[in-house]
């Protein structure tokens, strides 16, 4: 077996797999009913190479950034590959940026330079006007998108498949470089950029063996995108590092992901509970257990379907929580209690629940998680933001911002977010509950809900409106939906409002985007019904 030159360095690790595994298989990237495109060890390292020659080339070396806009196409992982050789930081932005953010996001991690999917030309275009120091490196002209290439964006296929560029040579590298800047989500205001080092993707790594406990056999699968830190470090860097196969699909599909693992034979794959509440909406069918999935590795898993998901498609749920901040706790198929996120790993971190003065809240008790490296400081880095970084980790303990409890026994359970949990009449409210009740209903794709100040002005109070996606060619009954509510919920949790929309927005990591569903929600609204209106 060929050493790593430098391992934990990921152009310096593939090259090794290249020399022993050139044709295998590493990753299929599915994108129906388009052909897949299968990245091989042998792939990753000429095209890498190739790629970070062109960069060099083009000015762009040891601690410059560049971004990467664009779904889950092999060149993602060829960029990554790029920049780890360069010893330089790849930004990866969530595709679905569009206009400030986008450009916020470019300009804000100072890239260099741009590799994006030429269906994203019109937004790159509008974002890049006013960032005239922003070259681009390389835009990528598939025919799903029927573009052909345009002056002053090269052709990213061109420089791929150019003359053969050499390997690099371990000089300056090192596994604790910088490597990668990853946006959050942004749900409450500008993203702030997690400044990531490589050794992370061997925490990634080492997260595969020890805790999924991915076998020779498995073939795992994704639909999340690899802009978004899981798919990185539950599907991507396992297959890589451990010579799994993977699938990955362009983007999520909650229709036919069945039918992807059946066709690929994928064992295990991971999504967010935003994304099971979408699957397991749609019609029942009756080979809904027939499949080949074993595992189903979720983080958000809501409760209220979580054994009726597990009985109707006979899989186990593998539930962890974490965030690319920090902090990680699961809770393995059979050991913890439904509902649980689980224990932090035994021996490498710290988790527990605390009050606004830090002290430690009793068991059942909600308060904000916090965590703490064993061994170690803990910290966080934030692009460009020294302020939000040490407010992060003040005092040593990671602040999750999530509200939480633990029971007798030590297992953590999410409550909601902090500031962001639904209050009515005195009683918490629980979203996700009311989400499943109207996931079950036969016209409703997706849903979800949220609050909006109550019409009561009673403080800290909200009235709660549940924005549904009918399917395609239906109308949904807002007074069966209504009456749904009513007959299998406690009175306060029936919504207020039905805000029917065409879809949902998600943050990369298909987190429910509601402050843009509320800046939007007119309680005068066509689409909007009222409870009142029913009752």
């Amino acid at each position: 077996m060929t050493e790593s030159k430098l391992p934990g360095v990921m152009a310096f690790d593939m090259l090794a797999k290249a020399e022993d595994l050139p044709d295998f298989p590493a990753v299929t990237f599915e994108n129906q009913p388009y052909p897949h495109e299968v990245l091989t060890y042998a792939d990753l390292a000429l095209k890498g190479n190739r790629l970070a020659r062109a960069m060099a080339e083009q000015g762009l070396g040891r601690g410059d950034t560049f971004a990467l806009v664009m779904r889950n196409h092999p060149e993602i992982v060829v960029a990554m590959y790029a920049a780890s050789a360069l010893g330089a930081m790849v930004v990866p932005i969530d595709p679905r940026s569009k206009g400030e953010k986008l450009r916020y996001q470019i300009a804000d991690s100072g890239s260099k330079g741009v590799i994006f999917a030429a269906e994203f030309i019109e937004a790159m275009d509008e974002a890049l006007a006013g960032l005239p120091e922003v070259r681009t490196i390389g835009c990528l002209y598939n025919p799903e998108f029927g573009i052909d290439p345009q002056p002053g964006y090269p052709d990213l296929k061109a420089v791929l498949d150019g003359p053969e560029a050499p390997a690099p040579e371990p000089g300056a590298h090192a596994a604790n470089d910088h490597f990668m800047i990853i946006y959050t989500s942004g749900t409450t205001g500008n993203p702030k950029g997690v400044r990531l080092r490589a050794d992370r993707l061997q925490a990634y790594v080492l997260l595969a063996a020890l805790v999924w406990q991915y076998r020779p056999e498995d073939r795992l699968y994704t639909g999340l995108s690899l802009t978004h830190g899981n798919a990185q470090a539950v599907t991507l860097c396992p297959a890589l590092w451990h010579a799994i196969p993977a699938v990955i699909s362009r983007r999520f599909t909650k229709s036919r992901i069945w039918d992807i693992c059946r066709k690929y034979g994928c064992t295990t794959y991971s999504l967010l509970g935003g994304m099971m509440m979408g699957i397991y909406s749609e019609p029942e069918k009756p080979d809904d257990a027939d499949n080949p999935v074993r595992v189903v590795i979720s983080a958000g898993t809501p409760r209220g379907i979580w054994e009726a998901f597990e009985n109707r498609f006979q899989v186990k749920i593998h539930e962890w929580y974490g965030a690319v901040e920090g902090g990680f706790a699961h809770n393995p198929p059979g050991v913890g209690p439904i509902g649980s996120f689980g224990k932090p790993l035994e021996g490498l971190l710290e988790m527990k629940v605390v009050r606004e003065d830090d002290s430690e809240c009793e068991a059942g008790e909600i308060g904000e998680l916090v965590s703490r490296l064993s061994m170690g400081e803990t910290e966080v880095e934030y692009h460009g933001n020294k302020e939000a970084s040490e407010a992060k980790t003040r005092g040593g303990w990671l602040r999750s911002g999530d509200m939480c409890h633990r029971d007798e026994q030590g297992w953590f359970f999410f409550d909601f977010r902090k500031g962001g949990g639904l209050r009515r009449q005195g009683d918490f409210i629980m979203p996700e509950y009311v989400e499943g009740i109207l996931a079950e209903h036969p016209d409703v794709s997706d849903v979800c809900v949220y609050g909006i100040p109550a019409a009561s002005g009673a403080p800290g109070e909200s009235d709660i409106v549940a924005a549904v996606v009918p399917f395609e060619g239906r109308k949904p009954d807002a007074g069966g939906l209504f009456e749904l509510c009513l007959t299998k919920l406690e009175r306060n949790s029936v919504p207020s409002y039905i805000q029917v929309v065409p879809e949902i927005p998600k943050t990369a990591s298909e987190k429910n985007l509601d402050r843009l569903l509320r800046e939007e929600f007119d309680p005068e609204g066509r689409d909007v019904y009222k409870y009142e209106n029913y009752a």
